[in-house]
């Protein structure tokens, strides 16, 4: 998987945890992808932040400091469904 597609799936999982504390498919899947992040991609010190309507992703990667962006409806999409369709995303503990 590439690093930008590796992120992608990151910051979707994350914003979808951050919004479900309690939903342990989405906790599981975010300590998955984020260790793929650093063991794989050698990724250290994700900070997220999100202007308008764009989420940037600052972390290291072999001493530097990189930012990727994404459009938010586009990171938003998986929560957007979870929530408009609460029945079909059960949390089983």
């Amino acid at each position: 998987m590439s690093l930008q597609d590796s992120l992608y799936n990151w910051l979707s999982i994350k914003v979808v945890h951050e919004a479900r504390p309690d939903d342990s498919a989405a906790e599981e899947t975010f300590h998955s992808f984020q260790h793929l992040l650093e063991k794989e991609h050698g990724l250290s010190r994700l900070k997220v932040s999100k202007k308008d309507d764009m989420y940037s992703v600052t972390y290291r990667k072999d001493g530097e400091e990189l930012t990727s962006s994404f459009p938010a409806d586009l990171i938003e999409c998986m929560l957007n469904s979870i929530l408009e369709n609460p029945e079909r995303f059960k949390n089983y503990h």
